[in-house]
């Protein structure tokens, strides 16, 4: 098995009931285990024009699939929540990022693993910091934890009970 980290976010519809199918969904995948997920967060929306708010979080599974099948799978999970590819950085109802797949480095016409924006987003990094073994974070990041980060007006932990995206 491969051990392998997911970003997931959403700021069209229900974000947080998205995360959650797509969360679903993962579990459910042919030869993936869900291992973990961070809790989640909301975040300022990057991107062209007036977005709403982000929820984010970052999920960690084992697989035996290939990273071009589970990019595959990512991108029918995403399908299967009306995922449009409009406007580059636009609004979404759901985005799944391979981030890391084992400890492989892939850089393909449809692939690029690690992630190549992954360490300049902290809407990334602060849930990559909730679940990732702290040798990796060392290795790859720097040394962050979950303690590195602070609520700010641009990223903040979302409650369970909290049912807005703001802050």
């Amino acid at each position: 098995m491969i051990r392998c980290y997911i970003a997931l976010g959403s700021n069209l519809g229900k974000p947080r009931e998205q995360l959650l199918s797509a969360l679903a969904a993962l579990r459910s995948l042919a030869d993936t285990t869900l291992v973990n997920c961070s809790r989640f967060y909301g975040s300022i929306a990057v991107g062209p024009g007036q977005q709403d708010n982000y929820v984010n979080a970052v999920a960690a599974i084992d697989t035996t699939l290939t990273a071009e099948q589970l990019l595959t799978a990512l991108q029918s999970i995403e399908s299967q929540h009306q995922r449009r590819r409009d406007v580059r950085w636009g609004p979404r109802t759901l985005d799944l990022d391979l981030l890391l797949y084992g400890e492989s480095s892939i850089n393909t016409d449809t692939l690029c693993v690690p992630h190549p924006r992954m360490h300049q987003r902290d809407f990334v990094l602060r849930p990559l910091a909730d679940i990732a073994p702290v040798k990796l974070l060392q290795s790859e990041f720097g040394g962050i934890n979950s303690a590195t980060f602070k609520d700010t007006d641009d990223l903040w932990v979302l409650n369970d009970n909290d049912q807005s995206q703001s802050a």
